[in-house]
């Protein structure tokens, strides 16, 4: 009864107002930053691979502290991107949606980019000190920002809403998120190895807490390892069965984009079924507008908060367009999408069976184990620095790193899928709303700081610089940027 609850009411929350407003707000981002998630491509490559991002922010000088670098950040937001949504969420939304779903998962993520750029460049602006870190998030901007909206009923709403969207994520991500993960790690490795789901959530569990009592710099250095690591491998199989079946491509093209309209009806139902489980698979994998991802974006150390907020928008085209396309294209050669009794990480590891034979089972449970394993980790990061918002207390951080790194991982070994999904859409949406409150009202000093730093750079400075003297009427409100 408990699940037939959620599930009713989820289909409310996406079909009528998640996913109009996430397409709105893609579309509006888009066009009012002209389409900066396309004409700036070139820019995000660059930064990521640049000494200069790395730089200390504003005039401030390291002193031998330890600091995130650019890179760092964004392999923990991809850490948490690039998980479970890439391949057992991809299969549930073609299991569910049909093939056309996958079509739509391109659109969030094509549009979702403007969406990330926003939140991630906000996220920036309004980070705060924490000792030798920088932290931040929506909860920060939100509770610093919001009284400075032009929307008057949305002024004095930031203490209470940046509380809201504090607990939200911490259950969100610390706890739901990592039940999914374990729950999708403890199949893959029963199904390829036999395993019983609780050894491997014990095991799980004392690994993760291992690394996150080791605080940030420990979870950004585990991070920078694993995500280039996993996510080369599989794009490397995905290549290579690609090409080995290339004459059946076309054929898959067509079967999502004929899926993707209505034209082909399949066990989801018509256009609309399609549309919503492609756009919430969608924000699960690449998480543009759900405020995560600002969570790891503000503890870069960067000379000015466009450089992170273009940086997270390549995060979402690395996780959706290339490696969700990876899954969707392995799925879809194999034709076992169309197997009911296939779902999930399953589908998944059944279809990478059929091409390269009885090690396909076992190369994904290896590879779902690190793509799972480091997004708990970035998942569990997110909630800590909520936490920090919300409270200092020592006491509270410890319950929660256990809770978080051991309850829910061995929690979710031994939940159902269906319940296991169930619960991160209804947190995922409620999470989501909050958000997209903020970056609207919001939105319009990230517009103002890509107008900087596109100034600067027409000027010929290849490495922009931000000072909160800079944006007068809310340097109040910026603890860094001095």
């Amino acid at each position: 009864m408990l699940n037939e609850l959620i599930t009713q009411v989820n289909d409310v929350l996406w079909t009528y107002v998640i996913m109009v407003v996430l397409i709105c707000c893609g579309l509006w981002f888009t066009w009012r930053m002209r389409f900066v998630q396309f004409r700036m491509f070139g820019e995000m490559v660059r930064l990521l691979t640049d000494a200069s991002v790395s730089t200390v922010s504003g005039n401030e000088k390291s002193s031998g502290r330890k600091r995130i670098s650019s890179f760092q950040a964004f392999a923990v937001s991809v850490a948490s991107r690039v998980g479970t949504g890439n391949l057992a969420g991809v299969a549930t939304a073609i299991a569910v949606g049909g093939p056309g779903a996958v079509f739509w998962m391109w659109v969030m993520a094509l549009f979702g980019a403007a969406t990330a750029f926003v939140e991630s460049t906000l996220g920036q602006l309004f980070k705060q000190h924490a000792g030798d870190f920088f932290i931040g998030g929506p909860a920060y901007y939100i509770s610093h920002g919001m009284k400075y909206c032009s929307w008057k009923p949305l002024r004095n709403s930031g203490r209470w809403m940046s509380v809201l969207f504090a607990i939200l994520i911490t259950i969100t991500f610390g706890m739901a998120n990592n039940a999914m993960q374990a729950n999708t790690i403890c199949g893959a490795m029963n199904q390829a190895f036999g395993f019983s789901s609780i050894a491997v959530g014990l095991v799980l569990a004392a690994m993760t807490l291992f690394i996150v009592f080791g605080g940030i710099q420990r979870v950004a250095d585990v991070s920078a390892v694993l995500v280039p690591v996993m996510a080369v491998g599989y794009f490397l199989l995905a290549v290579y069965i690609v090409i080995s079946n290339i004459s059946i491509l076309p054929h898959v093209l067509k079967v999502i984009v004929d899926n993707a309209f209505g034209i082909s009806q399949v066990a989801g139902g018509g256009i609309g079924a399609v549309m919503v489980n492609g756009v919430k698979r969608g924000l699960f994998s690449n998480e543009a507008g759900e405020g995560s991802a600002p969570n790891a974006a503000s503890t870069a150390d960067v000379t000015h908060p466009v450089k992170q907020g273009l940086i997270q928008a390549l995060g979402v085209f690395t996780d959706t367009l290339l490696i969700c396309s990876c899954t969707a294209f392995i799925i879809l050669i194999s034709g076992l999408y169309q197997s009911p009794e296939l779902n999930g990480i399953n589908l998944t590891q059944a279809a990478l069976q059929s091409e390269i034979g009885d090690a396909g089972p076992l190369f994904i449970a290896v590879a779902i184990f690190l793509f799972a394993f480091s997004s708990i980790i970035a998942n569990y990061y997110y909630g800590e620095s909520n936490i920090r918002f919300m409270t200092s207390s020592r006491t509270v951080m410890t319950v929660y790193r256990i809770f978080s790194g051991g309850v829910m991982v061995v929690f979710g070994a031994l939940i159902t899928l269906e319940f296991a999904w169930n619960i991160i859409d209804i947190c995922m949406a409620l999470l989501t709303a909050c958000n997209l409150v903020a970056i609207i009202a919001l939105g319009k000093y990230a517009f103002r700081l890509l107008d900087d730093y596109r100034s600067q750079q027409r000027k010929g400075v290849r490495n922009p610089q931000f000072n909160r003297r800079q944006l007068p009427e809310i340097a109040n409100a910026l603890d860094c940027w001095e």
